[in-house]
């Protein structure tokens, strides 16, 4: 694997980041693929930059020029992946891609409606070697989603009752995309679903962060109204607030509590806990006091 180059797209977020440290770390060479190749602080330190924009196929070509593998992510912002991912997706394997890994989403094999589950059909009709990854509920949310709650209100406030969250560390995605790339013919047109060890209540996440911080975050759950109410006020756009509503009204439901043990199968060990996480990453929700 020595030499072998890996096309990392989205190494601008928390995933990609990872992705480039893992697989840097297993001895080959990561190629950061991002809308705004000037804005690439943070980037581990020696990795190669190129700009990509799915939405411009002029910056297409010259990205995939002498790569050999691709960690592949949907933007957020891209729904209608005919005209954006699956083509980018042709022209992966015309310039001779040996293995694709997909970030999917967690459901993606049976909820056919999400994009991510047309990316996935997309690349088992292709026939092309291929891997799909479907994490569940990230850990990383904590410093993304809910971190000006946090460090502004001490307080995670969300419509998602009191039901248990199974929290997915995004290293320990980064650590099986990068152990999938080593062998892809083992896991040629897999599909692995990643979660945590064990799924934790709200209440006990508040408990873990406020012991680490040394003040008390407390959890609130609210209505559906009342949190649409508050992210109105948090001056979201209107699509991103009906997508966080779903999303965390679907966890009163049990959407994101359910174990896999495809990443002790794959890693042979268990996922980091998201204590583990939240000491990790204390410095984050640590504020300076007001005086």
């Amino acid at each position: 694997m020595s030499g072998e180059r890996i096309l990392v797209t989205g190494s601008t977020g928390n995933v990609g980041r990872e992705v480039l440290i893992a697989v840097a770390r297993s001895g080959f060479l990561p190629r950061a693929g991002m809308r705004r190749p000037e804005e690439s602080s943070g980037i581990l330190e020696g990795v190669e930059t190129f700009k990509l924009d799915f939405q411009d196929s002029d910056t297409w070509h010259t990205v995939l020029q002498g790569v050999d593998y691709l960690f592949l992510m949907r933007p957020p912002a891209i729904a209608n992946v005919e005209k954006t991912l699956n083509p980018f997706i042709d022209l992966a394997y015309e310039n001779g891609i040996r293995h694709i890994v997909f970030l999917s989403v967690a459901g993606a094999g049976r909820n056919r409606f999400v994009p991510h589950a047309k990316v996935e059909r997309y690349l088992r009709a292709k026939g092309g070697s291929h891997t799909n990854l479907r994490p569940g509920f990230f850990a990383q949310n904590l410093q993304d989603a809910y971190l000006r709650d946090i460090n502004e209100d001490d307080r995670i406030i969300l419509p998602a009752g009191h039901a248990k969250v199974n929290w997915i560390d995004v290293r320990d995605v980064a650590d099986v995309a990068a152990s999938v790339f080593q062998d892809p013919k083992r896991h040629q047109g897999m599909g692995y679903t990643l979660t945590g060890p064990a799924p934790v209540s709200w209440s006990h996440v508040t408990e873990v962060l406020s012991a680490v911080v040394g003040r008390l975050i407390r959890y609130e759950a609210v209505s559906v109204p009342a949190y649409f109410l508050h992210l109105h006020r948090r001056r979201l756009h209107f699509k991103a607030i009906i997508v966080q509503t779903i999303l965390h009204t679907l966890l009163r439901y049990g959407q994101g509590a359910f174990v896999s043990s495809d990443l002790e199968m794959l890693l042979g060990r268990k996922g980091r806990t998201i204590e583990t996480y939240i000491r990790d990453h204390a410095d984050v929700w640590r504020t300076e006091p007001s005086t």
